[in-house]
C-alpha cells in the first residue's frame, strides 16, 4: 500500500527573487492597461482666452465684420454661454479666472504694470494647481498680466511651464542696450527674446505653434492648457499672412488670424483622438476697447464697452466645445463666468477642493452636459476695481452705483450715472429702461443679495474675505531699460477725464489727466470714514508721482519728482467724519495741504520732470506704489469728491 505524501517544497532566494519580480512586473503591467482608462475618465481642458474681445466681434454672436469660420464651427458643435461674464480690465480678469474667486476677494482690482512689487499672491490656489497636484500636465502660452515678478509668474502658480509676453502689448519699455522700444518675451522664467512692436506679428502664430506641441508632447496623459491671447490689445498686429485679408481693416485681420488659432487647436485635439476627451473653452477677458475706433472691437446688441460694468463691459462671447459630451448647436442664457472654470474643471478632474479657500465659482458641469437649464448662480457680482457697482439676479440687474459707458469715453450718458437703476435683461439687454420705481420688492431683494457680498469682500474698502495681495520687496526689470524716448509723431491727445464721474475703485488712464509735468498741481478731494485710513489718490509709480493718503487719521502727501526723490509731509494731527483737503505742489517747489480750510501743513519739494507712465487710481493703488510707505489695500470710507488741477487753473 502506498502512502501519498504532501511535500511542501521551499522556494530558494534566487526563486524568491523571481516570483516578486514577475508579480512586480504584473503590477506594472496592470497600471499600463489601466491607465488609458484612468486618463479617459479625466477630461483634459483647454482655455483660450482673449484679450479685449467684444461681444460682437465674431460669427456666432452676431458679426458680420469678421469672418470666424472655426469659431462657427465650434458653436455648431458645442454650447454657446450668453449670459457669461468676466471682469472689466485685464488683471483682475485673469486673476477671476485662475482662482475662482471675484477678483477684489483676491486683491486684484485693477491693473498691473511692468516692474511691480505686486501680483497674484502665489499662497492662492488656482486651476493649474489642483490639476498639476493632481497629475496633469500644465501650460501656459500668452499674455499673463497677474505680476512679471518671478514670484509671480505661471510657473510658481501651478504651470509646469510658461510662454508668452507676461503683460499688456502696450507696456514695453525702452531697453537701455538697443535704444529701441521692446517687450520681453519670455519662457519660463527667463526673457528668451526681446520684441519690437513689428515682432508681436508673430505672437499669435508662435503661441498657437507652443500650444499644438505642449498637446502632442502630453497627448497619452491629461493636460490643461491655458492660452490667453495676446489679441485683440491694442496696438493691433496681426501676423503677415492675415494683414490686410479680411474686410474689417486690421481689426479684422486679427480677429481672423484668431479664428485660425482656434482651427488649429480644435484640428490637433481631433487629429488626436483627444477631441471627445477634452473640454475646450473659448471666451474673453473684458468687453472691447471700443473708444479706440476701428481699432477697438464691438459690444454687439450689448451697451458698453471696456472699463465699465454695463454688460458690453463684462458680458463675453463665451464658447464650449466637448462632442459627445456638450450637446452640438446649443446655447444656454443661464448666469455663468470665469469663476466657474476652476469648481467645474475640479469636479469633472475629480479633484476635490480646500474646503478653507473660499471661492465664488460654482460647477458648472450639469449645464454644460444638459443635465440641467438653471445656473447655480444666484446671482452674479459686477466688481468694477474694488466697488461693487451692479448685480444681477435672474432677469433683473440693479446698478448700485453710477456706472461708465466704457474706458477712453470723456462723455458718459446722463441715464446711467444714477444709483438705483433696475433693469429687466430679457426685455432691455441695451439697460435703458428703469424699473426701480415699479418694482420696489425685486429692488430689495438684489440689494439684499448685494449687502451680503459687500459684508464679505466689500465695497469701496475690503471685507473680512479679502485675501492678501502678493507683494515683494525690491521689483526689478525683466530686461535693463531707460527712460522711454519722446515719439517724434505726435499721439492723438486722450480725452480729459470728467471728474464729477469718477469714484472710489476708478482708475483713469494717465492720458486723461491733465499734463503734471513741471507744473504746479493742486488736488482737492472730500473724503469721510471714522478714523480715515488708505489711499485716496495715486498717480505714478516707483520713479516719478505723487499720492495723497490718510494714516491712522493722519493726512500725508507725498510727491515723487524723479527717481529716488520722496517729498513727504505729514500732518501731526488726526482727523475723523468728512474731511476736505485741498493739497498743493506750488510753482516755487513747496508743498502743503490744508484740511478743513485750514490746519496748514507745508514742505519743500520739486515739480515733476515727466508725466507718469502708470495710470491714477482712486481709493487704491494697483501699481508700482509711489509711497511704499502708504497703507495697502483700499481706502476705508467714502471718497465723495476728487479732482486734480494743473498750472494756472489751480
Amino acid at each position: 500500500m502506498s502512502h501519498l505524501c504532501k511535500i511542501r517544497i521551499q522556494p530558494s532566494h534566487s526563486a524568491k527573487q523571481f516570483i516578486s519580480m514577475t508579480r512586480f512586473l504584473y503590477f506594472l503591467l496592470s497600471l499600463a492597461l489601466l491607465a488609458p482608462l484612468y486618463a479617459e475618465d479625466r477630461p483634459n481642458f483647454v482655455i483660450i482666452f482673449i484679450d479685449d474681445m467684444g461681444y460682437g466681434d465674431i460669427g456666432p454672436f452676431g458679426s458680420t465684420d469678421n469672418r470666424t469660420p472655426n469659431l462657427d464651427r465650434m458653436a455648431e458643435e458645442g454650447m454657446k454661454l450668453t449670459s457669461f461674464y468676466a471682469a472689466p480690465v485685464c488683471s483682475a480678469s485673469r486673476a477671476q479666472l485662475l482662482t475662482g474667486s471675484y477678483a477684489p476677494r483676491v486683491s486684484v482690482p485693477g491693473v498691473f504694470f511692468p516692474k511691480g512689487n505686486k501680483g497674484l499672491n502665489p499662497a492662492e490656489h488656482t486651476i493649474a494647481d489642483y490639476l498639476s497636484e493632481a497629475g496633469y500636465a500644465t501650460g501656459c502660452f500668452g499674455k499673463w498680466h497677474l505680476g512679471d515678478q518671478v514670484e509671480f509668474l505661471p510657473t510658481r502658480q501651478g504651470f509646469d511651464t510658461y510662454f508668452g509676453i507676461p503683460y499688456s502689448n502696450d507696456m514695453g519699455r525702452v531697453a537701455t542696450e538697443s535704444g529701441l522700444k521692446v517687450h520681453p518675451l519670455m519662457r519660463d522664467e527667463q526673457v528668451a527674446e526681446l520684441l519690437e512692436d513689428e515682432g508681436q506679428r508673430r505672437i499669435t502664430r508662435e503661441y498657437t505653434e507652443e500650444t499644438i506641441k505642449f498637446i502632442e508632447a502630453n497627448h497619452d496623459k491629461p493636460f490643461f492648457v491655458y492660452l490667453p491671447h495676446t489679441a485683440m490689445h491694442v496696438p493691433i498686429f496681426p501676423h503677415p499672412d492675415f494683414t490686410g485679408k479680411s474686410s474689417n481693416g486690421i481689426y479684422g485681420d486679427w480677429v481672423e488670424e484668431v479664428d485660425w488659432s482656434v482651427g488649429q487647436v480644435l484640428d490637433t485635439l481631433t487629429g488626436l483622438g483627444l477631441d471627445k476627451n477634452t473640454l475646450v473653452i473659448f471666451t474673453s477677458d473684458n468687453g472691447p476697447w471700443a473708444s479706440k475706433g476701428d481699432k477697438g472691437g464691438v459690444s454687439g446688441t450689448l451697451r458698453g464697452a471696456k472699463g465699465g460694468t454695463l454688460e458690453g463691459g463684462v458680458r463675453e462671447p463665451t464658447i464650449a466645445w466637448w462632442p459627445g459630451k456638450i450637446a452640438a448647436n446649443s446655447s444656454s442664457d443661464a448666469i455663468s463666468g470665469t469663476t466657474d472654470f476652476l469648481p467645474t474643471f475640479a469636479s469633472l478632474a475629480g479633484v476635490e477642493l480646500n474646503p478653507d479657500i473660499k471661492i465664488d465659482g460654482k460647477d458648472l458641469s450639469p449645464l454644460l452636459k444638459g443635465e440641467t437649464k438653471e445656473s447655480p448662480h444666484e446671482a452674479w457680482h459686477y466688481y468694477k476695481g474694488t466697488k461693487l457697482m451692479a448685480v444681477r439676479s435672474g432677469p433683473w440687474k440693479l446698478a448700485l452705483e453710477p456706472q461708465s459707458i466704457g474706458m477712453g469715453f470723456s462723455e458718459q450718458p446722463g441715464d446711467i450715472r444714477t444709483s438705483g437703476r433696475l433693469y429687466n435683461l430679457d426685455e432691455d439687454i441695451r439697460e435703458t429702461i428703469d424699473l426701480a420705481a415699479e418694482n420696489p420688492e425685486v429692488v430689495q431683494r438684489l440689494q439684499k443679495i448685494a449687502d451680503a457680498m459687500i459684508a464679505d469682500i466689500g465695497s469701496g474698502q475690503a471685507g473680512p474675505g479679502v485675501r492678501p495681495v502678493g507683494l515683494v520687496e525690491n521689483p526689478v526689470m525683466l530686461y535693463p531699460s531707460t527712460a522711454q524716448r519722446k515719439s517724434s509723431k505726435a499721439a492723438e491727445p486722450a480725452k480729459p477725464v470728467n471728474w464729477k464721474q469718477v469714484s472710489l475703485g476708478d482708475t483713469v488712464q494717465t492720458g486723461q489727466v491733465p499734463p503734471v509735468a513741471g507744473q504746479p498741481i493742486s488736488i482737492h478731494a472730500t473724503v469721510e470714514a471714522n478714523k480715515p485710513h488708505g489711499v485716496v489718490i495715486s498717480h505714478g509709480g516707483s520713479n516719478i508721482g505723487y499720492v495723497f493718503y490718510f494714516d491712522q487719521g493722519r493726512p500725508v502727501f507725498m510727491v515723487k519728482p524723479g527717481k529716488g526723490v520722496e517729498n513727504r509731509i505729514r500732518s501731526k494731527a488726526t482727523f475723523s467724519g468728512e474731511v476736505n483737503i485741498v493739497a498743493n505742489l506750488n510753482a516755487d517747489g513747496t508743498i502743503a495741504f490744508t484740511i478743513n480750510g485750514d490746519s496748514k501743513t507745508t514742505g519743500k519739494a520739486q515739480l515733476l520732470k515727466s508725466h507718469p507712465q502708470e495710470h491714477l487710481d482712486i481709493g487704491f493703488d494697483a501699481a508700482n506704489p509711489v509711497d511704499k510707505k502708504a497703507p495697502g489695500g483700499n481706502f476705508n470710507g467714502q471718497i465723495h469728491h476728487v479732482e486734480v488741477i494743473t498750472g494756472e487753473k489751480k
